[in-house]
């Protein structure tokens, strides 16, 4: 078995959910007391948040890739960055690095195309949903991708995103106007949702919606463990 390691914190209330996939895909494979060989590099969330606002990249780009020779070092075999919006400057903490490190949205991707999926809804933080870094990886693999129309609804779910979610905030109403949005895509012919930031998972699951979602922490974390234990 392969060791994973993880550059988690942003937020940790969503690198939890991968620490359980993972070794929940490890235990559904080999059974018994199997676990996974994880190594975590949690890293101070209100600093990156903070270079993620000001436009300071480089900055996060120093800490993440500082955290990936970390895990390199203590014994990875391969990397996951624990969250969509970081994989802004996914080529830089590559660099750092001389194992891989398994993009989110490629590995996203490749359930869409399994399934057959041409056209998607993206929620995610303002910069997911708003720039190329993410999108275009979707689009490279021949999947139109389409956000949410009106700004206030981009501001609306990466407010919800930075201000409770990532602190732990659980709130029906914020549930209701994302769901608002995802019937809003669907109508728009979204065949399905990407939950493009690891926290969303943690307010819409799969029960509240007719929509099909495509939750990118259990893609990621649970393509890991498959990683871990086929290679």
């Amino acid at each position: 078995m392969k060791t994973i390691g993880l550059i988690g914190g942003m937020s940790w209330e969503s690198t939890v959910p991968y620490y359980q996939i993972i070794n929940e895909t490890v235990r559904e494979h080999l059974g018994g007391l199997h676990s996974a060989k994880i190594i975590l590099y949690s890293v101070e969330f209100d600093e990156i948040e903070k270079y993620q606002s000001s436009n300071q990249w480089d900055k996060a780009a120093e800490v993440l890739g500082s955290a990936a020779r970390g895990l390199e070092l203590a014994g990875a075999d391969f990397i996951l960055i624990c969250t969509n919006t970081m994989h802004k400057i996914y080529s830089e903490i590559q660099a750092a690095v001389s194992v891989p490190i398994y993009h989110i949205a490629e590995l996203t991707a490749d359930e869409l195309t399994a399934k057959g999926i041409k056209k998607i809804g993206l929620l995610g933080t303002k910069y997911t949903m708003t720039e190329d870094f993410y999108k275009k990886v979707l689009i490279d693999r021949g999947i139109e991708v389409l956000i949410p129309e009106k700004d206030e609804d981009i501001r609306m779910i990466n407010t919800v995103i930075f201000d409770e979610l990532c602190q732990g905030i659980i709130r029906e109403e914020a549930k209701q106007e994302y769901l608002r949005v995802i019937d809003e895509l669907t109508a728009r012919g979204a065949r399905g949702i990407i939950l493009g930031c690891t926290e969303i998972g943690l307010l819409v699951q799969q029960k509240d919606t007719d929509a099909p979602l495509f939750d990118t922490t259990y893609i990621h974390a649970r393509a890991a463990a498959e990683k871990a234990l086929s290679e």
